[in-house]
């Protein structure tokens, strides 16, 4: 989506402030304050030392504005608010080499905005009540909204899933 498309999104009110309403169904509705702007971490190996190299392969984009993001689970009646700050970096969708060709790789633009969410709530699970289900909603929503085919939603929602209850970083509610 270009940005003068999304000038075309609809405004939500939280919080006495204008939101951009990025996706709402029955199920959750997913506001953004301004739209992230994302960058890829450049690579300079006459400037930057092996560690710095290694930090920037590991966590390759960077959000350069801050964000405010609400998430309503409208299936709880919960309403989250937080804070994205501009310098986050992270690691994008991350997806095994050999489901490249199927999936796409970890930084193919439909992933971007997804997994900026996703990686936040996962890295602060407080910011969504510990809700481990609403993150990887709010993931697939994304994906959708990003134009993401069924199938690869569905493969990496389960994919996610599986992952974070095998990590056991989330409270179980």
């Amino acid at each position: 989506m270009c940005l003068k498309c999304f000038e075309k999104l609809s405004k939500i009110q939280y919080f006495n402030k204008d939101f951009i309403n990025w996706f709402e169904d029955e199920t959750c509705c997913i506001a953004f304050s301004k739209v992230p702007s994302i960058v890829s971490k450049q690579i300079h190996n006459r400037v930057m030392t092996k560690d710095e190299i290694k930090k920037a392969k590991q966590k390759p984009l960077l959000l350069i504005n801050d964000v405010e993001i609400v998430l309503e689970n409208k299936v709880k009646n919960n309403l989250f608010h937080f804070s994205i700050p501009s310098g986050y970096d992270y690691d994008g969708a991350t997806i095994c080499k050999i489901f490249w060709k199927i999936i796409g790789t970890k930084e193919d633009i439909r992933f971007k905005i997804p997994s900026l969410v996703h990686d936040m709530l996962c890295e602060n699970p407080h910011c969504v009540g510990f809700d481990r289900q609403f993150s990887s909603i709010v993931f697939e929503r994304l994906l959708q909204v990003s134009d993401t085919n069924f199938l690869c939603r569905k493969v990496m929602f389960l994919a996610v899933e599986l992952f974070q209850i095998a990590t056991k970083k989330w409270k179980w509610q």
